[in-house]
């Protein structure tokens, strides 16, 4: 039969399992996507600082779907740890996905732009752009040939000024404005600029320090949203999971 031809050694028939990494995968916004994605028996490579943590996600990720989870603790700032992210999801095959979500706030409380320390704020953009951007040069071969996908998460505060946020959003308004330059420059590499909103997670607590933030909305209630923007042929650009959640209530 047309079914027994298809099958192969080990693997389910006809189906190739993809790779994605997902930067900053073990907790928050990241480790809800890698979950959702590895439901859908995808290959991950998430990365983290504390490795604990992160070898803790690793092994939950591994149990939920039929994918491998290879997690590398390590910071996007640093070269060698990128090289090792993409050599591994170039091993795993099909790399088509590349979500550069890890990030940092800065200093907590936030300094107004008038005192704001310099190598501080050279901090926040080496994790917030230059990291991601690098990322991204390593991977452009792989994903021009699968015609592959890369989210940058941003965050409203790139196009909004809000008191105290000026590190932080003006590192990801240049992160969205080179996500921008990029979709017009790699034809065959789909590009988005994805805004999950306000959640419930450890960087945002550090940006609101003593707050009650307990009214924001888990990273799990955002992620239908991403996985609706990776599966739905949309065109290169911004979009918010606001956008998403209106348009399904809509429906």
């Amino acid at each position: 039969s047309a079914h027994e031809d298809q099958t192969g050694s080990d693997s389910q028939p006809g189906t190739t399992v993809s790779t994605a990494i997902v930067t900053g995968g073990s907790m928050g916004f990241g480790k809800a996507l890698a979950t959702e994605l590895a439901t859908q028996d995808w290959n991950l490579v998430i990365d983290g600082r504390n490795r604990g943590v992160l070898d803790e996600a690793g092994h939950f990720l591994e149990s939920i779907g039929s994918g491998k989870t290879h997690a590398i603790a390590g910071d996007v700032a640093d070269q060698g740890h990128r090289t090792e992210m993409v050599d591994a999801a170039v091993e795993f095959g099909d790399f088509r996905v590349l979500v550069n979500n890890a990030s940092t706030l800065g200093p907590s409380p936030q300094p107004s732009l008038g005192d704001y320390p310099i190598d501080q704020l050279r901090a926040v953009f080496e994790v917030n752009i230059l990291g991601p951007l690098a990322l991204i040069q390593l991977a452009v071969p792989h994903l021009r040939a699968s015609r592959g996908t890369v989210v940058n998460m941003t965050s409203d505060a790139a196009i909004e000024a809000y008191q105290g946020w000026g590190g932080y959003g003006s590192s990801k308004a240049a992160l969205e404005q080179m996500s921008k330059v990029l979709a017009a420059e790699e034809p065959d590499i789909t590009v988005y600029w994805f805004d999950p909103g306000d959640m419930l997670t450890r960087m945002h607590q550090d940006a609101f320090p003593g707050e009650d933030i307990s009214d924001r909305p888990p990273p799990e209630s955002r992620v239908p949203a991403i996985i609706d923007l990776l599966t739905g042929g949309f065109p290169s650009g911004r979009y918010t999971a606001e956008w998403f959640l209106n348009r399904s209530a809509v429906k």
